[in-house]
């Protein structure tokens, strides 16, 4: 294969470019970083390199070789590097709280009373495992950006929704640290803009929304249930088992509320349906039975698969999943400025860990959550005019 060169480096479009060996260079937009990717124990894993434009081709190659070869001598890098890191992780003293002390006792108080036991557990789960010790042990008022933002720019880069959950966990953390003068400053808020980057290419491939009008015009082309129930998904940005399981009688006039029982965060969800996800349900033909978007029989839910395997049909399977229409619908409202990033995570049903701001949210943002779905709904029905 080709290798790379420093020049092609500096010039390389979005994507995942391949040097051999289990070294890449992970292009998205302006962000250029270095992944070494390997295998120990049956264990598929990529360790950052750090940044092209602190790391040149030649260190990048220098770096992955030298943990090529910890990996023949049976050492796991990053597993080194974390021991290396708790060893080196500073003692709190007795009359602070460590950064861990406090997410342990925010999860206890807030996190464990709110959410499903399953996602109690992936709530602290995730900061213990993607959060260096050296961080985690140090007192949380001293916590520095700089820290957080080197620690969290390498999952980004291989794991952005779950690098997403775990800057905005500590966010809620840090703010509660914050009311309790247990800390004076929120160093996850403050790297949270030099974060924020497309969802794309990771465990839900998303496509870019300006790649929208092909992809409607030809999911318009398709007859049956499973691509209306799509169209309806991309609308709605509602995830696929809230749409598989939607029935008439959560949908009064524009709204449509989803119970608890459905929910990933297991509150309800209230839908403010934009005329065009509107108009989809008016193209449903109501065969009996409640659910919207029926089976093989009327009583009876489509598939789980269905809308996957349509878009296995439609040939775009390589370049999106069901689920990644909400990352596009994501990357669009935060780079056109839509609406507020509280807003646009409200559409989403995202669950907020603050108690307080999750009953204002409720609140507050029905105006700004029916004027954002609306003008979502505007922007897929211009494009998919223009490609008519």
């Amino acid at each position: 294969m080709t290798r790379l060169t420093a020049t092609a480096c500096a010039k390389l479009g979005d994507g995942k470019h391949s040097d051999g060996d289990g070294l890449s260079l992970i292009v998205r937009g302006s962000s250029r970083s270095w992944v070494f990717r390997y295998s120990i124990g049956g264990v598929q894993r990529e360790a950052g390199l750090g940044k092209l434009s602190h790391v040149g081709l030649a260190e990048a190659r220098r770096a992955a070789a030298d943990l090529r070869a910890q990996v023949r001598q049976g050492v796991d890098p990053i597993a080194e590097r974390v021991a290396k890191a708790k060893a080196a992780a500073p003692v709190a003293r007795a009359d602070k709280k460590t950064l861990l002390a406090v997410c342990r006792q925010y999860h206890e108080n807030f996190a464990e009373p709110t959410l499903t036991t399953k996602h109690a557990k992936q709530w602290i789960s995730s900061i213990e495992q993607h959060i260096p010790g050296a961080i985690l042990k140090t007192p949380i008022d001293e916590v520095e950006a700089g820290d957080l933002l080197d620690a969290l720019q390498p999952l980004y880069t291989s794991i952005p929704e779950t690098a997403r959950r775990v800057r905005q966990r500590l966010d809620v953390v840090f703010d509660y640290a914050i009311l309790r003068k247990m800390a004076t400053a929120n160093p996850a808020r403050a790297v949270a803009r030099s974060l924020r980057q497309k969802w794309d290419r990771g465990q839900y491939r998303s496509l870019p929304y300006r790649d929208l009008p092909e992809f409607l015009s030809a999911l318009r082309e398709y007859p049956g249930t499973a691509a209306l129930a799509l169209e309806f998904l991309i609308l709605t940005v509602a995830r696929s088992e809230e749409v598989r399981l939607a029935k008439w009688s959560e949908v009064i006039d524009d709204v449509w509320t989803v119970p608890p029982e459905r929910m990933k965060a297991g509150d309800q969800h209230v839908v403010y349906m934009s005329q065009q996800a509107q108009a989809v349900l008016a193209r449903i033909p109501r065969l009996g039975g409640d659910f919207v978007f029926p089976g093989r029989k009327p009583d009876q839910p489509q598939s789980n698969m269905a809308m996957l395997t349509l878009l296995s049909r439609m040939g775009w399977r390589e370049r999106t999943t069901v689920h990644g229409f909400r990352a596009t619908f994501s990357t669009w409202a935060n780079e056109t400025g839509a609406a507020r990033p509280d807003v646009i995570e409200a559409c989403l049903a995202h669950q907020e860990g603050n108690l307080v701001r999750r009953a204002y949210n409720r609140a507050a943002f029905i105006a700004e959550r029916r004027e954002l779905l609306a003008a979502w709904g505007r922007y897929c029905e211009s494009h998919q005019s223009r490609t008519r």
